[in-house]
């Protein structure tokens, strides 16, 4: 019996989710084939299964990594000025939105997640995820005393994200909107919402 390589499974899965958010990007969910996310990655039909039964665990998959990627964001902000690692947090989420890849794959897996119950608790999983590291990075601003008296971060922070996803719908409607162009207006009325520190 051969022995289980753990990193050489999940290299596998890794080169699997890659190729199919790729193939999702292009062709959309629908009209991509299993066959193509295949080809994408190098590997047999039976190979791929092996790792995820359907198209539908590959989206699944795809909304667990972002989730898990968002946990290791939240422990990278857990350290610094609270004030500037918002500022960060803000520029990375705009270089997202701006990679057109990106935003594709992102509208693929919002439309199957009205169609699929469990893809949409899991974006809901995932939007709660992201949240926590706004408001987490808001409260710590309070704390230090960086934003004014009876500040509340949860709303706050909605506000921040209505911007962010704002500017990722524009990007999606509009292919002349930059989104990175927006940062320093986003980063002033971040910095307009907390109060200045001497």
């Amino acid at each position: 019996m051969r022995k289980v390589d753990p990193e050489r499974q999940a290299a596998q899965r890794g080169r699997i989710l890659e190729a199919a958010a790729e193939c999702f990007a292009r062709r959309g969910f629908h009209g991509t084939s299993t066959a193509e996310i295949c080809a994408a990655a190098g590997m047999s039909p039976g190979n791929l299964f092996h790792y995820y039964p359907s198209k539908e665990a590959l989206i699944e998959a795809l909304v667990d990594a972002d989730r898990q990627a968002w946990a290791g964001r939240r422990r990278s902000l857990e350290e610094g000025d609270a004030a500037s690692l918002l500022g960060n947090l803000v520029e990375e989420e705009l270089a997202r939105i701006s990679d057109p890849g990106y935003r594709r794959l992102a509208m693929e897996v919002l439309a199957e997640s009205v169609r699929n119950p469990r893809i949409a608790e899991r974006v809901a999983r995932d939007e709660t995820a992201r949240k926590e590291a706004f408001v987490g990075l808001l409260r710590r601003a309070a704390k230090r005393g960086q934003a004014p008296a009876g500040f509340q971060a949860a709303p706050s922070a909605d506000w921040l994200l209505l911007l962010l996803d704002g500017a990722f719908s524009r990007a999606v409607v509009d292919p002349a909107f930059k989104p990175r162009a927006c940062a320093r207006r986003i980063r002033a009325a971040v910095a307009a919402m907390l109060k200045e520190v001497p």
